[in-house]
């Protein structure tokens, strides 16, 4: 990206008296209205932008039309259709059931935000072009909060924009504003963001901190990596933030007073320009720091060996200064010169300034999202372009560490946070490296200049499909932020603890703020102290589950219980929690078809016959099967069903029991042992044995075995995530390995995701989080099991680590009949490799180099990823594993590297378990 100053050799005025780095547009002071359009283009202007009931100024009515323009004209550059009025007619509907993403601001700013946002979650992403279309009300039971409103805004969908007007207005469930003290909205954006009861990207609170470049440059210098300019700082009455130890090559001068000081700032900046921090450089800047000079700042370049005239300029900006300001005089970094090999450069010698957004992504982590190049004349400082990868991340980690310091006062509500941020960088030479050195922080400049350099004003590039927008991840965050927003308080019935690999749930819930009410069978269970209502009840007598789900309503009902939802992730209440929905009038699937993806044979036996349309039908994934309830169904199983087959429990969990059989004689010796070991729940439980201990033989499958992790609401695909598993240890099937993402081709990838989301549709699951297995064969998909819920073991984790989208909230939400908040097109941000641990094969390891404290200890130094799934060592014939041990990396291999070395150094590979092998196919 070329930079916006002319690369001839003409100057509009002397060096030295030119604003050089004063940032046109809505922000850069002058009178109140905006600059006079001169936007290309032609579009319909007879459009509704009045808002009923808000009546607007004639300034702010000029600055909203000046928006919408810019708004056609961005999208017409695009070559995205002219927004369509809809006002006429005005949207219904709750107005609180969805996630509502609002944007306020200039539509070039925030472009690229606005689009991702309108594919990630299509119709709920919505720009309001003036403050007049926001109403803040105050928040029931929250003093001191208010509830932000939409009554009017543009909406996104898939590339299409509505002006639309709701009623009734609808919750805003994320607010992101443009802030600024110029011009335009800025100010009563500022207001509106203040102390809101929804999460906030910005507030103005914080965004006087982090545009204070003597403040964040302190902040980055203080991380000891990042390297900024040398800087002597004049400040007067600085804040209480500035204190702290001293910040390599920054020198802060307090001043008690801005006049009489002459002898003093004669005398630093003296010392300054002959110290050897400035380095090379053969320049320095004069430039006032603070939120007041935000945009509309001068900055003055002097030669270094000119002490008078920076001694004067310091002075004379002295007497500008306010409570917390500062005069800054910096060495101007000599530039990395582009090189024009074989011959001198054509022209005036050119240089480069380089930025980049940084947002904030799961688990409050720093992700570098995009970055520009900007490239300009030597002789004149680059203004805005874009930034580094390294320093950027540590720069919001920075700037993350200052705002958890801060109290809700400070940074301007309880749910604001900084969730994206720009750096600009110098690349300078320092010796014989080069070095990128941070300038300053920005806020909506770099997503700007990113989403210009995507093509998203502009002609589209080849291959732009397949890059990551810059502000994916901030709308990944956006719609997570809006999720635990939609779902804080709310009111859950939970049917079934489960084991000790549940106990996230505790946590998570806490976290999420979910008032969470408990049935189970275990009255001493020690999740029975941590939710809102524990109610003892008896799950596994599947038999009466009719019966109990309307006694269980009515103990609900006595109870005065006001549930918004109720759900299960545990195997055993699955179908009781469908007849426990209906019983509540509370949104769920059908029983039927609960029952139905329950039973494996009838899963199988139920798609077999649904031959479409439409197509591919489900008929196409299912395996021939056959279900076995006595001995005398073994011999006619093995005569029907091709051999080799798969021996398994009907109801059953845990790959317990499951068994490859050669011959009949295998079927009827494997039936025997099932029919003697495991017959009632106290056998094993948690496996199902509440259904009884039927079994079912299936044919055997060749090909790679994937899981496939859905979200549906409605009927639709939301989500679906894939991952690969490892050969199993015939004739058991006890899962060795896995890794996520999938390493199979994206058409692969495709045919899973399809066939597992069209054998859910064909038993009757439309709505919630299910865990499909398939075999990957040469001739397509096949399935081998549905799991009605999400999925067991690390996956949930997993899931969450790496496309930061947690199953368990998305569960929740679909309970309460809310469309869960998730990105469309969600990005692994790495690559895990795991394999199982099991007492039989690693019970010595366990003890002693692979002990829980060990593999804790490692987990927590982050050198391996540890999900305990049992809380003790105890072997058994019918085992289930004891923990997965992973290793994250940049790519599969790198993972799965790391992982064998790990498992060779702890003792769990060896030639009773070769995780080599167990490894292999993730290639």
């Amino acid at each position: 990206m070329l930079s916006l100053d002319a690369l001839g050799p003409e100057w509009d005025c002397p060096l030295g008296s030119k604003d050089l780095e004063e940032e046109e547009g809505p922000g850069s002071g002058g009178s109140g209205l905006p600059p006079p359009s001169c936007f290309p283009g032609s579009w319909r202007h007879d459009v509704g932008l009045d808002c009923k009931g808000s009546p607007e100024g004639a300034e702010a009515r000029a600055w909203t039309v000046h928006y919408y323009s810019l708004l056609q004209s961005c999208l017409q550059q695009a070559g995205l259709p002219e927004t369509q009025d809809r006002s006429q007619v005005p949207r219904t509907g709750c107005p609180g059931a969805e996630a509502t993403l609002c944007v306020l601001g200039s539509p070039s700013t925030f472009l690229s935000v606005l689009l991702e946002g309108g594919v990630q979650s299509p119709g709920n992403m919505l720009l309001c072009l003036s403050p007049a279309w926001l109403t803040k009300v105050p928040a029931p039971g929250q003093p001191g909060e208010s509830t932000l409103l939409v009554s009017k805004a543009v909406s996104f969908h898939r590339g299409l924009t509505f002006l639309d007007d709701f009623v009734p207005p609808r919750r805003a469930t994320y607010f992101l504003a443009g802030l600024g003290l110029g011009p335009g909205p800025g100010r009563e954006a500022a207001e509106l963001a203040r102390d809101l009861t929804c999460p906030t990207g910005a507030s103005a609170e914080l965004a006087r901190l982090l545009e204070d470049r003597l403040l964040t440059r302190r902040l980055l210098a203080q991380q000891g990596d990042v390297a900024v300019p040398a800087t002597l700082a004049f400040t007067y009455k600085p804040p209480a933030l500035l204190g702290g130890d001293a910040s390599p090559g920054l020198r802060l001068v307090e001043l008690n007073g801005k006049e009489g000081q002459e002898a003093l700032v004669k005398e630093e900046v003296g010392t300054f320009l002959h110290s050897e921090a400035l380095g090379d450089a053969l320049q320095v800047a004069v430039k006032l720091s603070g939120w007041r000079w935000r945009g509309r700042q001068a900055l003055r370049l002097y030669p270094r060996a000119e002490l008078g005239p920076v001694v004067d300029t310091v002075l004379a900006l002295l007497e500008k200064l306010e409570e917390e300001e500062s005069v800054l005089v910096e060495a101007v970094c000599p530039p990395a010169r582009l090189p024009f090999p074989g011959s001198p450069s054509p022209g005036p010698e050119l240089a480069l300034r380089i930025c980049a957004v940084v947002c904030r992504t799961q688990g409050d982590r720093p992700l570098l999202s995009k970055m520009v190049c900007g490239v300009g004349r030597v002789d004149r400082p680059l203004r805005h372009q874009s930034s580094l990868p390294q320093t950027l991340e540590a720069a919001l980690a920075a700037v993350q560490a200052l705002e958890a310091g801060l109290s809700a006062e400070q940074r301007g509500g309880r749910q604001a946070r900084t969730d994206f941020l720009g750096v600009d960088f110098a690349l300078t030479v320092a010796g014989r490296a080069l070095t990128p050195v941070a300038l300053e922080l920005n806020g909506g400049l770099c997503l700007e200049a990113c989403g210009a350099l995507e093509g998203l004003w502009a002609a589209p590039r080849p291959g732009l499909a397949a890059e990551e927008a810059a502000a994916a991840p901030l709308v990944e965050t956006m719609l997570r932020r809006s999720a635990r927003y939609l779902m804080e308080g709310k009111q859950l019935l939970l049917l079934g603890a489960g084991g000790f690999s549940k106990k996230f749930v505790w946590e998570a819930a806490r976290d999420y703020g979910l008032k969470v009410h408990l049935v189970d069978s275990d009255p001493n269970h020690f999740a029975s102290q941590l939710v809102q209502t524990f109610i003892h009840f008896n799950v596994t007598e599947h038999q009466r589950d009719e019966e109990n789900a309307r006694v269980l309503a009515e103990l609900v009902r006595a109870r005065g219980l006001q549930l918004d939802g109720c759900f299960s992730y545990w195997d055993d209440c699955l179908v009781l929690t469908a007849l426990l929905c209906q019983e509540l009038g509370l949104p769920s699937n059908p029983p039927a078809a609960m029952h139905l993806a329950k039973q494996k044979s009838r899963t199988q036996l139920h798609l077999l016959s649904r031959h479409g349309p439409p197509w591919p039908a489900p008929s196409l994934y299912a395996v021939p099967c056959c279900p076995l309830e006595s001995e005398a169904d073994v011999d006619r199983a093995a005569r029907q069903v091709p051999l080799p087959g798969v021996m398994k429990l009907e109801f059953g969990a845990g790959a317990v029991g499951v068994r490859l059989v050669e011959d009949a004689s295998q079927c009827h010796e494997h039936f025997s042992r099932i029919s003697r070991d495991l017959q009632v729940e106290a056998d094993h439980p948690g496996i199902g044995l509440g259904w009884g201990n039927a079994m079912l033989l299936m044919e055997f499958i060749e090909g790679t075995e994937h899981d496939v992790d859905l979200v549906l609401f409605g009927g639709q695909l939301l989500a679906a995530f894939v991952s690969d598993n490892g050969p199993t240890r015939l004739p058991g099937f006890t899962e060795t390995a896995a890794c996520m993402p999938t390493g199979l081709a994206p058409e692969q990838e495709a045919q899973l995701v399809q066939a597992a989301f069209r054998c859910c549709l064909g038993c009757g699951l439309l709505d919630g989080v299910f865990n499909v297995e398939l075999k990957l064969t040469g001739a397509g998909p096949r399935l081998i099991e549905i799991n009605p819920r999400m999925g067991g073991f690390y996956l949930r984790d997993w899931i969450l680590e790496l496309y930061g989208v947690d199953l368990l909230l998305a569960a929740a939400m679909v309970a309460c009949g809310l469309r869960p908040a998730l990105p469309a097109r969600p990005r692994a941000r790495g690559h895990l490799v795991g394999v199982m641990c099991l007492v039989s094969q690693h019970l010595q390891a366990l003890r002693s180099t692979a002990s829980r404290e060990t593999l804790k200890a490692l987990h927590d130094q982050g050198l391996l990823r540890l999900n305990l799934l049992e809380e003790a060592l105890v072997p058994g014939e019918y085992e289930e594993p004891y923990c997965s041990v992973a290793c994250a990396g940049p790519s599969l291999a790198e993972a799965r590297l790391r992982l064998l070395g790990l498992c060779q150094g702890l003792g769990i590979d060896g030639p009773h378990y070769p995780v080599a092998y167990f490894l292999s196919h993730f290639k």
